[in-house]
């Protein structure tokens, strides 16, 4: 527990002006992101008597080493940029919501040649227009249904698409009227875009006109005594209006809003979200939240809306919003949120009316949706506080291991030979910070030797990270590499209160777990979209120039290298507790590791599957856990989380190699001309057989690519083919076949 007073700041060091600030621990790690309009005030209240403080707070600045802060002109960018730190640095100590399921929407890829109407889930991407969330699929795919008989767009797969334009005949929506077939020609790609268009300035709110152009149509053929058509159009008129009665009218005046409600106590808090468009609701989503820092219902309504808003832009942001309480600085947000939809925001608490009677309605489902989740989480919080003692107890520790890491080695008869290591924090699963290593020291089957590699691998990591930041008394951190002559960054003045760290030591690159994540070189487990290495942290990324801060900051923390940014994407924060699927051979292996590298402070044990014994370094007898007990059923989630982690790594290797060809070998030949190269002959085989002449004739190949195409396959060529044994046929060679 760290002393507040080693890092307070000295008096007169902090600016009274508006701006960020972030406490960090002693693993530099950030562990809590707060904005201020005047930062003096703010930062000096954390550092006063702890038996004053929130005992939350009073957690979070014993755990903190460190406190920094950047400056910026107005309130409204401290607000941009404490939002884009949270996301950034995922602090442990600010407040997060999590959805409490994934809500699908109603997507129109506007981003395509030819538009499709489809369910979507997950992350949004540029480009594609959403309506929602829904509270079901189907009730997407009712509505669409009965939409597509007016507005009959695409909503086929690419490859149903494709396929279609292919043979020139469409799928049965083509033939009954539900779709314009557009992959035969049927419409234009500007009329079956002008039809998307219709479809979302319907699903918009603007229903009214559409139906009106209808009767009117309607009317006129049976003016003209075209029947059929006019009993075409009153049934489609139909669908409109029945499309339009599944979302119940709630507001009279066409209002386009969000209604936010909240339900509280003093651990967690539920959030609850009406997306009202049209006066209809459209949409509904609940959030949950654990209060781990000390806030109040309007500093919940903020986050919130930083959260719900941060990634949105245009009509995505209602001209209304309506909360139970003001955030602190209703002004500065509301400015925010104009900023994002381009137009003005009214952010208010409704009063009477409604849209009174509606947020009712919405609170009420807020304080259901945390009964609901207080039931499900009661006993697992006790479950996993139980389980944590358990092991601390079985395993003669002084404390719970509230960060455990598993290691597991996996291959296929000594191919294709790959570890994992998984991390869980207070009894979950903390996927970002999964790695997966590959077997380097040697080759073949040898699960001892393996696990050896990769313990004292991820600790020489460890030890690389204690040295950069000065925190190993064995060496100085000034004998630690740094990076010479560093510019600083324009821009971005940053303070700190602690030294700032030096460079990181290169050293191997590990992936993670999680989208935008692959194996070889970058920062592993770092999120699309993130700075590289070297970037310039904070208002450079939003837009504001922050004033000059009062107190000196350092070029070299300026421009400080990802690994100083508070996120411990790579191995810079240390486990109590290294657990290591086997038993006695692989345990000791795991503590020789640490031995060698002087570690003894963290504790190790294995878990062997045959009687699930857990097993510690020097004892010859393992330590048998009760079958009931919660620490054992833990330990045996978290191992078989590490094997399966491991398990898809290593059959994802072994299918990429099966896949491989002989054109992977040939320099600078990417993907797209490989493909060219197998579709223009065929398969490998015949391109073996190809001149060079020939190989030129393919778009985009040189005559120096073909020259290297020419000998990489005459060095793979095979020596004699391929005889089966039981009929005594040649096999012909296809790999790489087109079909």
């Amino acid at each position: 527990m760290a002393d507040p007073s080693s890092y307070r700041p000295k008096p007169g060091e902090i600016p009274d002006s508006p701006g960020v600030y972030k406490f960090r621990d002693e693993h530099r790690r950030v562990i809590y992101v707060g904005k201020a309009k005047n930062l003096r005030q703010r930062v000096a209240n954390y550092f006063q008597d702890l038996a004053n403080l929130h005992p939350r707070t009073r957690t979070m600045v014993t755990t903190a080493a460190s406190v920094e802060w950047t400056v910026v002109s107005t309130e409204v960018e401290a607000l941009q940029l404490e939002y884009s730190w949270i996301k950034e640095f995922d602090p442990r100590f600010n407040v997060k919501y999590r959805d409490d399921k994934s809500y699908p929407y109603l997507a129109v890829t506007l981003n395509e040649e030819f538009p499709r109407v489809q369910v979507m889930r997950g992350a949004k991407k540029k480009g594609v227009r959403y309506f929602g969330p829904y509270g079901h699929a189907w009730a997407i795919r009712e509505t669409v249904d009965l939409m597509l008989r007016v507005f009959p767009v695409r909503t086929c797969s690419a490859g149903v698409f494709k396929n279609a334009e292919r043979t020139g005949r469409p799928c049965l929506l083509g033939y009954i009227g539900k779709c314009s077939a557009p992959c035969v020609g049927r419409v234009t790609p500007e009329e079956h875009r002008e039809l998307a268009e219709d479809f979302c300035a319907f699903m918009a709110g603007r229903t009214g006109t559409y139906i009106r152009r209808l009767e009117k149509d309607m009317a006129q053929a049976a003016e003209e005594m075209e029947y059929e058509r006019a009993a075409r159009l009153r049934d489609d008129a139909g669908a409109l209006k029945r499309a339009m009665e599944k979302s119940a009218v709630v507001l009279a005046d066409a209002t386009d809003a969000d209604l936010i409600a909240v339900a509280e106590d003093e651990l967690e808090a539920a959030l609850q979200i009406f997306h009202v468009r049209g006066g209809r609701v459209r949409g509904q989503r609940g959030w949950v939240t654990d209060k781990v820092e000390a806030v109040d219902t309007s500093g919940l309504v903020e986050h919130a809306l930083q959260q719900l808003y941060g990634e949105e832009r245009g009509d995505a942001v209602p001209k209304e919003v309506l909360v139970p309480a003001l955030p602190e600085d209703p002004d500065a947000v509301s400015q925010w949120l104009a900023d994002r939809r381009g137009s003005q925001v009214s952010l208010r608490i409704p009063q009477r009316g409604d849209k009174k009677d509606l947020m009712a309605t919405v609170q009420r489902n807020a304080q259901q949706a945390l009964g609901l989740h207080k039931t499900k989480r009661a006993s697992d919080l006790t479950t996993r506080s139980r389980a944590l003692e358990e092991i601390a107890e079985a395993l003669g520790l002084d404390a719970a291991p509230l960060r455990v890491e598993c290691y597991d080695i996996s291959h296929l008869q000594g191919d294709d030979v790959v570890a994992s290591m998984v991390v869980f924090e207070d009894g979950l699963a903390r996927k970002s910070e999964y790695r997966r290593f590959q077997i380097k020291g040697f080759e073949g089957q040898d699960d001892v030797r393996s696990m050896h590699e990769v313990i004292g691998r991820r600790f020489k990591r460890y030890l690389q990270e204690k040295e950069r930041t000065g925190e190993w008394d064995e060496q100085p951190a000034s004998d630690a590499p740094v990076a010479e002559g560093a510019p600083p960054v324009p821009g971005v003045q940053e303070t700190a209160s602690a030294p700032p760290a030096t460079a990181p030591v290169p050293g191997v690159q590990e992936a993670a777990e999680g989208p935008g994540v692959s194996e070889g070189p970058g920062t592993p487990g770092a999120p699309a979209g993130t700075a590289a290495p070297g970037a310039p942290e904070g208002p450079a990324a939003t837009g504001p120039v922050p004033a000059p801060s009062l107190a000196p900051a350092s070029p070299d923390d300026a421009a400080g290298p990802r690994e100083e940014d508070g996120r411990p994407k790579r191995f810079a924060y240390p486990p109590q507790l290294v657990v290591v699927d086997g038993g006695q051979p692989q345990v000791a292996a795991a503590q020789r590791a640490l031995d060698e590298l002087g570690i003894h402070d963290i504790a190790v044990c294995g878990l062997a599957k045959r009687l699930e014994e857990v097993w510690l370094p020097d004892d010859d007898d393992p330590v048998v856990l009760p079958r009931s007990s919660e620490g054992l059923y833990l330990l045996q989630r978290i191992r078989d989380e590490a094997h399966r982690f491991a398990i898809t790594y290593q059959r994802a290797k072994r299918a990429k190699r099966i896949r491989s060809s002989p054109l992977d070998d040939v320099s600078g030949l990417g993907e797209t001309r490989k493909q060219a190269l197998i579709k223009h002959f065929g398969s490998v085989k015949k391109l073996r057989q190809a001149t060079i002449d020939q190989i030129c004739e393919v778009p985009g190949i040189g005559r120096r690519t073909a020259e290297s195409v020419a000998a990489a396959l005459a060095a793979t060529a095979p020596a004699a083919p391929a005889v089966n044994t039981a009929t005594g046929e040649i096999i012909e060679e296809d790999d790489g076949d087109s079909s």
